[in-house]
C-alpha cells in the first residue's frame, strides 16, 4: 500500500513510511493511494468471524506486504484484546461502547495498535523514534500506556493547562519512564499547531526524528474502522437503514467511519455531534469554512476547532453535494449535554459520559426526521473520567475502576509551556541530557 500527500500526490511513501513521518514532507496528511472494497461475502457474514480476523480483514489493504500476516495478527490482538459491547438505550437507539481499553477510551485501539506497528518496524532498527502528540486528553492518555516502555521510543505529550479533567491530567502525567508532559498554556488547537510546527522544524526533525501518535498518523486513524464493522456484525438482523452518530473534534473516528462505508460496509449516513466548537456544522449549512476561537467545554476531548482530519473526509466525498447526501452535523451546548446525560439516566438507566451525550443528541436530532433508521452512537470515554460534571447532576457515585484508582495517589510530572521555541528549546535539552 502507498500512501500521498494530500497537499501533493507526486511523491509516494509506503506504509512503514508513513507510520514513521506522521505528515508528508509537505505538511500534508497522507491518505491510501487506492482503497479496494472488501468482498461482498465477506461483510454479508461477519457474524460468522471473531474480531481478530475482522481487524485483519479490514485492516490489511493498508499495511500492505510490510508486516506479514502472522505478525499482523499478533499486534492486532494485542490491540484488541477488551470488549466492545453494543447496548439498548431506547427503541432504534443504541450506543457501541469504546471504553474498555486500558486508559478508558476509545483511543485505545489506534494507540496500541501504532504502537505495536512501530515497536515492529524498530526490530530492525537502532535509530530512536520520538513521538510527538497533543491531546485533549484521552489521546495523551492512549498513547502513554499504548507506548510505554516499547522499545526504539519516546514519548512527548502537549496538553491544554485547566482544559482536561483531573483524572485525564494523571493518565497524561504519572507514566514517567520514556513518557513526557508539557502543559501548554493554550487551548488544543494551540498544541496541535505545535505539533505541525515541529513536523517542518530542520533541527527538531534532525536531532529527534520524529512522528505524531494524533490521528493524523495512519496507524493511529485507519484502526478506527475497526468500530463500525464490530458494531454491523451486531445489527445482522435489523432491516432498517443505518446511521451512526459520532462524538466529534479532531474528526478521525467519524474520518475512519466513512472510509469503513468505502470498503463496502453497509452505513447509509453518518452525523458529525460536536459540542459549541462549530466549525463543521456551520460549514455545512454555508459552505464557509470558518474556525473561531476554540469554546472550553464540559466534553473537553472535543474541544477543536479547526479539525485536521476534515480534509481527508473531503476526499473521501470529492466534492461538496456527495458529502451533504450522507453525511450531517449537528452542535450542542453544555447545558443541552448536561440535559441528556440527565434524562438518559432518568428514563433508561444509562450514564453517559459527556462526549456521549453529545453523540446521543445527535442522533436523536437526526432520527426525529428520518424514522425509517436505526441509530448507533458511540459512547467514546467512561464516565469516571468526568466525574466531576457527572455525579452531581445525577446525584450519585461513580464506581472508581482499577486503571484509575491505580494512579490517583501518583504524583504528576510535566513542565510549563508557552510557546513553540520555548517548547523546542527544553525538548532539545531534554535530547542532550538524554544523549550525556
Amino acid at each position: 500500500m502507498f500512501y500521498r500527500s494530500l497537499k501533493s500526490s507526486s511523491k509516494l511513501v509506503n506504509f512503514e513510511e508513513a507510520v514513521k513521518k506522521g505528515l508528508a514532507e509537505d505538511g500534508g496528511l497522507f491518505f491510501p493511494k487506492k482503497i479496494k472494497k472488501l468482498k461482498k461475502e465477506f461483510i454479508e457474514n461477519l457474524e460468522e468471524f471473531s474480531n481478530i480476523d475482522i481487524a485483519y480483514e479490514v485492516i490489511k489493504q493498508f499495511v500492505g506486504d510490510e508486516i506479514n500476516e502472522n505478525d499482523l495478527k499478533n499486534i492486532l490482538t494485542k490491540t484488541i484484546d477488551f470488549d466492545f459491547p453494543l447496548v439498548d438505550i431506547e427503541k432504534n437507539v443504541k450506543t457501541l461502547e469504546l471504553f474498555h481499553g486500558p486508559t478508558l477510551a476509545f483511543k485505545d485501539v489506534g494507540a496500541r495498535f501504532m504502537a505495536n506497528c512501530l515497536g515492529h518496524f524498530n526490530k530492525k532498527s537502532n535509530k530512536l523514534n520520538t513521538v510527538l502528540v497533543a491531546t485533549s486528553g484521552d489521546t495523551g492518555a492512549a498513547v502513554a500506556n499504548g507506548f510505554l516502555d516499547v522499545k526504539g521510543t519516546n514519548v512527548v505529550i502537549l496538553y491544554p493547562k485547566n482544559m482536561v479533567s483531573e483524572i485525564q491530567e494523571k493518565q497524561l502525567t504519572t507514566n514517567k519512564k520514556n513518557i513526557t508532559a508539557f502543559r501548554v498554556n493554550g487551548t488544543f488547537d494551540d498544541c496541535q499547531q505545535m505539533v505541525k510546527k515541529a513536523f517542518t522544524d530542520k533541527e527538531l526533525n534532525n536531532e529527534l526524528n520524529l512522528t505524531s501518535a494524533n490521528s493524523i498518523n495512519v496507524a493511529r486513524w485507519l484502526p478506527q474502522m475497526f468500530y463500525y464493522f464490530f458494531a454491523i456484525k451486531h445489527l445482522k438482523t435489523f432491516n432498517k437503514k443505518i446511521v451512526f452518530s459520532v462524538p466529534s473534534g479532531n474528526f478521525g473516528n467519524i474520518c475512519a467511519g466513512a472510509i469503513a462505508m468505502k470498503l463496502g460496509l453497509p452505513v447509509d449516513q453518518f452525523v458529525a455531534s460536536t459540542n459549541s466548537n462549530d466549525t463543521i456544522p456551520r460549514y455545512l449549512s454555508s459552505k464557509n469554512y470558518k474556525p473561531k476561537k476554540t469554546i472550553p467545554t464540559i466534553s473537553n476531548a472535543m474541544d477543536v476547532s479547526n479539525p485536521s482530519n476534515f480534509i481527508r473526509i473531503e476526499e473521501i466525498y470529492q466534492n461538496f453535494n456527495e458529502l451533504k447526501k450522507s453525511f450531517s452535523s449537528y452542535s450542542f451546548n453544555d447545558d443541552k449535554t448536561i440535559n441528556a446525560v440527565k434524562s438518559v439516566y432518568k428514563n433508561s438507566n444509562y450514564i453517559l459520559d459527556p462526549h456521549g451525550a453529545v453523540g446521543y443528541l445527535g442522533l436523536k436530532k437526526f432520527l426525529a426526521n428520518n424514522t425509517d433508521f436505526i441509530g448507533i452512537f458511540l459512547e467514546t470515554a467512561h464516565p469516571i473520567k468526568f466525574s466531576n460534571h457527572i455525579e452531581n447532576k445525577l446525584n450519585l457515585k461513580l464506581k472508581i475502576p482499577y486503571p484509575i484508582s491505580k494512579i490517583l495517589n501518583k504524583e504528576k510530572i510535566f513542565t510549563d509551556v508557552s510557546s513553540f521555541n520555548e517548547f523546542k528549546n527544553l525538548v532539545l535539552k531534554f535530547r542532550e541530557n538524554e544523549i550525556s
